[in-house]
């Protein structure tokens, strides 16, 4: 808990202002992100991870409004896309990226998601000796005007090598001025690798890569921070598999 706690005082730090800790949808967003959680298109196992992904405080946090153009990276079944596809449907728009052979299908039954755009962005990924941690090769979103790019417990899957070829190519996508957002499974400050923490990123790390990578560090949020999480478990393990602690990270591509 001592080591968790100077990890976040070193975010802190970092931050020149937390934001996000004020951070409010307005009106008009905030009511459509509130139909798009009573919809039909989602399961009620969907709906029963809303207490433990806060998806109202987390997508304020990161700025989140309903003419925004935003990129969603490793949609996976499509959980988040469900939410931000119909609240950019009108006046923004959502495109999603890496992974995305499962959230093609969703996306071509689900008429609230018939907006969303599948980019055909598939640069390869091998498969490294350690289970789940994956390479990534230099790529592009052959995009460049983006307000927002999301990325929700995906950046532990990649090398290190690979989540700055990652960020490397948001960066390009984003417009200056534009927000990364970040979610991931949170590992001890400065631990060296071990069988059980593979799937978790130190939260310094991350901030470090992302400002090598041209990012100016926005802040940070301790929306899932979860005290019951010793950081000692494998994600999958059934004692904290859906309850770790996440870091939550913003960043910003300067303003030139």
């Amino acid at each position: 808990m001592i080591i968790r706690s100077l990890c976040l005082g070193v975010i802190g730090l970092l931050a020149a202002a937390t934001a996000g800790a004020d951070s409010m949808l307005d009106a008009a967003t905030r009511a459509k992100l509130e139909a798009a959680l009573s919809s039909e298109i989602r399961t009620a196992k969907e709906r029963a991870r809303d207490a433990n992904r806060k998806p109202v405080e987390t997508l304020a946090f990161f700025g989140l409004r309903d003419d925004m153009r935003v990129l969603e990276l490793f949609p996976g079944g499509g959980w988040y896309t469900k939410l931000l596809g119909p609240v950019l449907r009108e006046r923004g728009k959502l495109y999603v990226a890496m992974r995305t052979e499962r959230v093609r299908e969703l996306i071509a039954a689900a008429p609230p998601l018939d907006k969303v755009e599948a980019l055909d962005v598939n640069p390869d990924m091998p498969m490294t000796a350690r289970r789940g941690i994956f390479e990534l090769e230099e790529m592009s979103f052959w995009l460049e005007d983006l307000d927002l790019v999301l990325t929700f417990r995906n950046a532990h899957n990649l090398t290190p090598d690979g989540r700055h070829n990652l960020n490397m190519a948001v960066f390009e996508a984003l417009k200056p001025g534009g927000l990364y957002g970040v979610i991931d499974h949170t590992r001890r400050h400065m631990e060296p690798d071990n069988n059980v923490n593979g799937r978790r990123v130190d939260p310094v790390r991350m901030i470090h890569e992302s400002e090598a990578a041209g990012f100016e560090f926005v802040g940070f949020s301790d929306l899932h921070y979860r005290s019951s999480d010793g950081l000692e478990k494998e994600v999958g393990d059934a004692s904290v598999t859906g309850r770790t602690d996440r870091f939550t990270l913003l960043f910003r591509k300067p303003v030139e």
